[in-house]
């Protein structure tokens, strides 16, 4: 227990500080959320959401995994962004990479790390699907923070491809997906400027019609 202390204590600093700055702050936060915010993001420990856009708790809903990837067999994410979009009612999902990724330099490797290899099989089709892009980066530090933001483009389409983002697009609700990619290295969130906001953006093969259509 005694290595865990100093987080129970730090616990105690922190809700002290917010209540001194808000009295009322944890009784209004108990009531309910209503973020308009779902950041999907990587599960690095360097990145954390709420601070990075310096959001308090409450007005920033968080899904995190390893390299912030959107896969449609991933029971976990789809909860969470039907959550968001359907009962939240957030305006905005932000899917935010950030460069150096673990998970990212992984992928263009060869060697065998166990069952992430499985997650991870995504971004290594999206590595070899910009080979010659990537190949002609100067080294590569440079080849894994393009791929890092590669990857996060391609997310968003995946966000964008689901029928429950296009379910509300069709119920008329105001959604955007946004790509965003962090540096660590100096703390700046950069918009990769991806923003969909509506089923006309999307390639006619990923557009689904309303149900009972």
């Amino acid at each position: 227990m005694s290595d865990l202390q100093e987080l129970f204590d730090n616990n105690l600093r922190w809700a002290e500080a917010i209540k001194e700055e808000d009295p009322q702050f944890f009784e209004k936060l108990s009531r309910q959320q209503a973020p308009e915010y779902l950041w999907i993001g990587c599960s690095d420990s360097r990145v954390p959401a709420n601070e990075i856009v310096g959001l308090l708790p409450g007005e920033l809903f968080v899904h995190r995994n390893v390299a912030n990837v959107v896969l449609h067999t991933d029971i976990n994410c789809l909860s969470v962004i039907q959550f968001a979009v359907e009962v939240l009612k957030v305006k905005h999902i932000m899917v935010t990479g950030h460069y150096g990724c673990g998970g990212v330099r992984a992928a263009m490797k060869n060697r065998q790390l166990g069952l992430i290899d499985c997650w991870l099989r995504n971004i290594r089709d999206v590595y070899y699907e910009h080979t010659d892009e990537l190949k002609n980066l100067p080294d590569e530090e440079a080849q894994v923070d393009r791929l890092c933001e590669l990857n996060v483009i391609h997310q968003v389409a995946h966000v964008s491809h689901t029928s429950i983002v296009q379910n509300a697009w069709h119920r008329g609700q105001s959604l955007s997906i946004h790509g965003f990619i962090y540096g660590i290295k100096d703390g700046h969130l950069k918009n990769l400027n991806v923003t969909i906001s509506g089923q006309q953006q999307l390639p006619p093969q990923y557009r689904v019609l309303p149900l009972g259509q």
